[in-house]
């Protein structure tokens, strides 16, 4: 299957693991993957914060880019959900009926990673290897906007080594939010404190989830904190084997003279 990769502005810009993990883990399983090079910011963050008339170009735009293709994966819960529920409300209200037609047949086509995976290529032993104590954090809008479900837990239980311990409260938010975590700091704060010391019941080694961005919140938090918990993307668990190494852990340097 030729698939398009939706690779989001975090995952861009400064998580670019969380993307080449999921290149790799689709190629490892005999699909094509393309990177459109037209691709921008969806407009999540200027539909959120009622900029609705400056996202509508970044809507054209992502409309415009990711037709062609038949499928179209993205390492994010927050930004398919923005692609499936956002981006034709905001071209209705701009009054582009065409526009908001095009990116309703665009959203049909777009899938968070485990999605993809379960629903459309119908795996959920991917042939991962992660020796590690891991817990799992479903983020707010893979859970309540695209409901997911148990899609990321099929998938890490299929996982070799990996010790999967279930997350105390787990369908509380992690207090992040994009703009929230800035304008409501305190609040972000507080929710964010409740959902580590959930993660540190757990004992787990490596706290992961399908968005970067939850696990730059809560990565934050573990590592001012000096827990030695990690954070690592869903995808970079799948993507890991045993030739590949360990996502996250230091690797042997080579020094060649």
């Amino acid at each position: 299957m030729r698939i398009a990769l939706f690779v989001t502005c975090l995952a861009d810009t400064m998580f670019p693991q969380a993307a080449k993990a999921t290149v790799r883990l689709l190629e490892r399983l005999g699909h094509e993957v393309v990177f459109p090079t037209g691709q921008t910011c969806c407009g999540q963050m200027h539909i959120n914060t009622g900029y609705q008339q400056e996202a509508l170009p970044l809507v054209r735009r992502h409309v415009r880019t990711f037709d062609p293709y038949d499928v179209v994966v993205a390492p994010s819960g927050s930004c398919v959900g923005s692609v499936r529920h956002q981006h034709a409300m905001v071209a209705r209200r701009a009054g582009d009926e065409g526009l908001a037609s095009r990116a309703e047949s665009v959203a049909e086509r777009t899938y968070e990673l485990s999605e993809l995976l379960v629903d459309v290529l119908g795996v959920t032993d991917v042939g991962a290897y992660y020796p590690h104590r891991v817990t799992y954090h479903p983020t707010c809008h893979s859970l309540r906007m695209l409901r997911v479900g148990d899609r990321p837990l099929r998938l890490l239980r299929e996982v070799r080594g990996l010790d999967l311990v279930e997350l105390p409260a787990a369908e509380q938010c992690c207090g992040f939010g994009g703009t929230f975590a800035v304008k409501n700091a305190d609040t972000s704060t507080a929710m964010l404190a409740d959902k580590m010391r959930h993660v540190l019941a757990t004992g787990a080694d490596v706290c992961t989830a399908g968005d970067s961005s939850c696990l730059m919140h809560i990565g934050g938090g573990l590592a001012r904190l000096r827990t030695g918990v990690r954070t690592v993307h869903l995808a970079e668990i799948l993507a890991a084997t045993e030739q590949s190494g360990i996502p996250g852990e230091p690797s042997e340097l080579v020094v060649r003279s």
